[in-house]
């Protein structure tokens, strides 16, 4: 078993390697790979040092999985050319994440889309990925009518640039040219995670509306969102209301999120146990709390959701991925 990982030195391939060897995932030869001013650097895993490679020296090696974790014009262009050589590429970019020859996958939800015929394999925007991995199961049970969702998305989804950003303004130092975002993050809160598309909407928010409808399977519900980026060094938080076409129970609903796979409920509002982001961080489930019914609408619930974004955001469902396509076609 061949694992590429594309992308290795930064954020999200940085996490890979730790989710890598905590999942325990098993392979025989890592290729680690990056940008061209990346080539020749030392990285390690399991007390190992693996050299960096080019994107063509790793393709001439056939890995049998690369997980690309490098932008969307990288994946674009690259991402055939693994396909070429038989490799499954799991991708986190947003590059192939609508594409109906993609499949859109969160493992617990979806994994049975992916067939030995598609070998890219899109992996969902961060945000998206927590929300639907706790209303999915509850898509079952009652069928979702409308979901309004509001984000509160650490700077750290930018990647390493809004990290710099951040890091200068809070030192009181001049911040590197061009910056992640044109207001300041420390101490504050920007409406707008990517850029605005014509309907006023951000590419963030369209992410939420688009993905959840594909990965559910479902093009009925409706969706709006509204994406904020917040000064929280890594986690991801929504609020969640979310309406039902049959009538609900709230107790019900508790127990279905109690027994779903990938959720951790943490929903004691009288001892103040209710998930934040510092509780989310190096973990791999999504952390579910506030469950409350929508006083002012039938068959409707309030939900706070919060998730390591370069876990289970990221990373962890990467991995979870390459661990399906491994059980699933080579074994």
């Amino acid at each position: 078993m061949k694992l590429a990982i594309v992308g290795v030195t930064g954020l999200v391939g940085s996490e890979l390697l730790n989710v890598l060897e905590e999942l325990n995932f098993s392979f025989d030869e890592l290729i680690p790979v990056a940008t061209e001013r990346s080539i020749g650097k030392i990285i390690h895993y399991k007390a190992k040092e693996y050299k960096v490679v080019s994107m063509e020296d790793a393709i001439t090696q056939k890995p049998h999985i690369a997980i690309f974790s490098a932008g969307g014009d990288t994946s674009l262009f690259w991402a055939p050319k693994f396909e070429e050589v038989g490799t499954f590429v799991i991708d986190n970019s947003s590059a192939w994440r609508m594409n109906e020859r993609c499949p859109l996958v969160v493992p617990e939800i979806n994994q049975h889309t992916v067939t030995n015929n598609t070998k890219i394999i899109a992996n969902p925007n961060c945000s998206t990925i927590q929300m639907v991995l706790a209303l999915n199961p509850l898509h079952i049970e009652y069928g979702i009518d409308r979901i309004v969702v509001s984000t509160y998305q650490s700077f750290t989804g930018t990647g390493m640039k809004a990290v710099r950003q951040y890091e200068s303004e809070k030192n009181r130092l001049p911040v590197e040219e061009p910056r992640a975002y044109k207001h300041p993050i420390f101490e504050n809160c920007i409406p707008q995670c990517d850029s605005f598309l014509p309907n006023d909407y951000t590419k963030e928010e369209m992410k939420l509306v688009n993905e959840t409808k594909k990965i559910l399977n479902d093009s009925t519900i409706r969706v709006t969102a509204t994406a904020v980026r917040v000064p929280v060094f890594g986690g991801h938080s929504e609020s969640v209301n979310v309406s039902f076409k049959k009538p609900i129970s709230l107790n019900r609903i508790k127990e279905i999120l109690a027994c779903a796979d990938g959720i951790l409920v943490m929903d004691n509002p009288e001892s103040s146990v209710y998930p934040t982001p510092l509780q989310a961080h190096r973990k791999n489930e999504v952390l579910v709390g506030r469950i409350r019914l929508d006083e002012s609408q039938e068959n409707t619930i309030n939900l706070w959701i919060t998730a390591d974004n370069l876990r289970k955001g990221a990373a962890t469902n990467a991995v979870q991925i390459a661990q399906s396509v491994v059980n699933q076609f080579f074994k």
